[in-house]
C-alpha cells in the first residue's frame, strides 16, 4: 500500500487496504485503509474492521 511511506493509492475513487497485527497486540488484527477521492484527496485510517474503515471514509466524504 505504500512505497517509502507514500500511499500507492493513485487512481481516483480507488481504495486499498491491508491487515496487520502490531507487535504490542499480536493477537489483534487491524486494517490500514486508504481511499483516493475523485478530487484527488487521500483519506487514510486504521481500524479493527474493514467496515469501520469504510464508515469513517463515508463520514469524511459527507463532510466535504
Amino acid at each position: 500500500m505504500t512505497n517509502n511511506g507514500i500511499s500507492t493509492t493513485t487512481a481516483k475513487g480507488q481504495e486499498n487496504y491491508t491487515t496487520y497485527s502490531p507487535s504490542h497486540r499480536p493477537n489483534q488484527l487491524f486494517y490500514q485503509y486508504d481511499y483516493r477521492h475523485t478530487d484527488g484527496c487521500l483519506f487514510s485510517c486504521v481500524s479493527t474492521t474493514l467496515e469501520k474503515c469504510r464508515e469513517k471514509r463515508d463520514n469524511w466524504l459527507s463532510q466535504l
